[in-house]
């Protein structure tokens, strides 16, 4: 089975007050929205989601909790009652299938794959045979069968620590809530049907939600939960529609109808903002309209610094879609191919020709550039493919390479189409969450045979195809000489890495404020880390969020970090910040950040840096 879900949700309830303010690409006059101002102004504090700044009265959409019927059925009504359960799932995966088409067309096919997830949940044969079975036993109703059966899975679900998957909760809620509205014969209402503009206040959004957003209406949204790497933030970002999450109480704080002030860039919602704050804002809003203009007009220039030194800046992708717009972006290859969304797509694991045809296809768009791809990064605990080699993992158990080496058909079956792949074009395989030599060589073993099995069969690939592995374990970071010796390249997972580094899950709102990549910790990490590269002659990549941040550009570099790969859309920034950095002011930057004790001084101090570099620009 491969989701679960929270059912806490029923007919949203739209709270609306008071004459809204308009809400236009220029900040209104203070002096327009004083009658707004009418108590002290309060900052709050959540995660940064999707770019921009943005203002208005909040809309406070909150769902109350779902009442869902149980009564027993009458003697011959177990079949009505199946009856009624498959309708209701034809009548889901329509709906589905519509907002599928909206964003499809608006979007493009890249965020409209998110809803092939949904859909997917909608055929879980598993899923639906475990219900029909409920009824039949308990001789109790479908509303009541679909709940208990779906409470089964939430804490499982939950339980995961991949950091992607972990998001996809979110999805299952969505899709559950819809088949269970339709059961119960609630409305569903469009987001899209708000007229005037403003911010949304909610505990949390779905991405169908997020799909109703009509960004000439609404201007943002803020959350009391979520993370970076939801569905809905990516829908978010692909709308431009400004996002602040993980506020945790912000239905809370906030009435219907305050004006409040949202920045989608540090993370921050000012609820009644001041007269100054507003025009603070304003000229902030245009100074970023600005640097987006000038940065992407850096894309169409070499990815080098100032005195010459290349930096190749690649994508993290995970299919074709993805390619697309990382070429957009003049991307420099593909640092980091995530297999792991083909592997996620239906019950059985890809066969070969599949994974073949998928890989070929990415391979030969790059065109002779790069392509990184990453072997399987899911555990035991992660529910695809067979039920019997699921096992209930911890965050550090059997996940990454161990799966992979635990499971090595599965393993070798995907080995075999990433060679064949490497024929048409410039391939390279990256091992994930290397704690070892042991695992390292244990899975070069296996690409060997995989090899030998290839040229007894007659099948071309590249021989001399070029093997590295992720560093995202600190035990990997102690050895990292040993490990080097024995790869054609490193890379960095900075997400992982700073989990484990700080034992923190930067998806749980708790703790959050701790997941700190500025950390002194995690800065001289990464130093031993691309040093020991350096010193084996090994080239040394970073992907991950800080590879992405050009507040971190300049650390990396003069730590000596040959590529960074990160989502595509925050080229522009990166490159801009790489044409007008010195390797030698940046190797300087980096000695003086290694003195420094606290977090907060060293983020300062980046900050300080690239303002710096920048001039007059921010």
């Amino acid at each position: 089975m491969s989701f679960g879900l929270k059912l806490r949700s029923a007919d949203p309830i739209i709270r609306t007050g008071g004459n809204s303010q308009s809400s236009s690409s220029v900040f209104p006059s203070p002096l327009l929205v004083t009658n707004l101002l009418s108590n002290d102004e309060v900052i709050l504090d959540g995660i940064a989601a999707s770019p921009g700044i943005a203002h208005g009265p909040a809309f406070v959409y909150l769902r109350g909790d779902l009442e869902v019927p149980s009564y027993e059925l009458k003697e011959d009504g177990v079949e009505a009652e199946i009856t009624r359960f498959e309708e209701a799932l034809l009548e889901t995966r329509r709906e589905i299938s519509e907002i599928r088409d909206k964003v499809a067309s608006s979007l493009g096919e890249g965020e409209a794959r998110i809803f092939d997830a949904h859909l997917l949940v909608l055929e879980d044969c598993a899923l639906i045979d475990e219900v029909i079975s409920a009824i039949r036993t308990t001789n109790r109703n479908v509303e009541h069968c679909f709940e208990k059966v779906s409470r089964r899975y939430i804490t499982f679900f939950k339980s995961m620590e991949d950091e992607y998957l972990k998001e996809r909760v979110a999805d299952i809620e969505d899709v559950s809530r819809r088949l269970l509205q339709t059961l119960i014969g609630h409305s569903k209402l469009d987001l899209s049907q708000l007229s005037a503009d403003g911010i949304i206040v909610s505990e949390d959004l779905t991405p169908s939600d997020t799909a109703g957003l009509d960004r000439r209406q609404l201007k943002g949204f803020i959350t009391d939960a979520g993370g970076k790497t939801s569905h809905t933030v990516i829908m978010a970002r692909s709308l431009r529609i400004p996002a602040v999450v993980g506020l945790h109480d912000a239905t809370q704080r906030i009435k219907e109808g305050e004006y409040i002030l949202i920045d989608g860039y540090e993370g921050t919602v000012f609820v009644n903002p001041s007269e100054e704050r507003l025009y603070q804002y304003g000229k902030l809003a245009d100074k970023r309209r600005k640097l987006e203009e000038i940065y992407g007009e850096s894309l169409s220039g070499p990815s080098t610094t100032s005195d010459g030194k290349t930096i190749n800046l690649m994508a993290n992708i995970e299919g074709v879609e993805d390619l697309e717009r990382a070429l957009a972006m003049q991307a420099d290859g593909v640092g980091l191919y995530r297999t792991e969304a083909l592997f996620l797509r239906g019950q059985k694991y890809p066969d070969e020709a599949t994974q073949y045809e998928e890989y070929s296809r990415v391979v030969a768009m790059a065109a002779g550039q790069t392509v990184i791809i990453r072997t399987l990064d899911v555990g035991g605990d992660k529910t695809i493919g067979d039920e019997s080699v699921q096992e209930d993992n911890s965050f550090m158990g059997f996940r990454g390479i161990r799966f992979c080496l635990g499971n090595p058909e599965i393993f070798k079956t995907q080995l075999r189409a990433i060679l064949r792949a490497s024929v048409h074009g410039n391939v390279k395989i990256m091992y994930p969450m290397i704690s070892g030599l042991a695992e390292l060589r244990k899975a070069n073993e296996i690409l060997n045979s995989v090899k030998e099995e290839l040229c007894s069969e007659g099948i071309g690939f590249d021989s001399s195809i070029d093997v590295g592995a992720m560093v995202e374990v600190p035990s990997t970071a102690m050895i990292i000489d040993l490990v080097a010796a024995e790869c054609d390249f490193l890379s960095i997972g900075t997400n992982d890495l700073i989990q484990y580094l700080l034992a923190v899950d930067r998806l749980n709102d708790r703790v959050a404020d701790l997941y700190q990549p500025a950390h002194p910790a995690v800065i001289r990490t990464l130093k031993t880390i691309i040093e020991g590269g350096i010193a084996a002659g090994k080239p040394v990549s970073l992907c991950g969020e800080i590879a992405g941040d050009a507040i971190f550009t300049s650390l990396l570099i003069g730590m000596g970090a040959s590529s960074l790969s990160f989502t595509p859309s925050l080229m522009p920034e990166v490159k801009y910040f790489l044409q007008r950095i010195d390797t030698n002011r940046a190797k300087v930057l980096v000695a003086e950040i290694l003195k420094m004790k606290e977090t907060s001084q060293i983020l300062q101090y980046l900050k300080e840096f690239k303002k710096e570099t920048l001039g007059d620009l921010i």
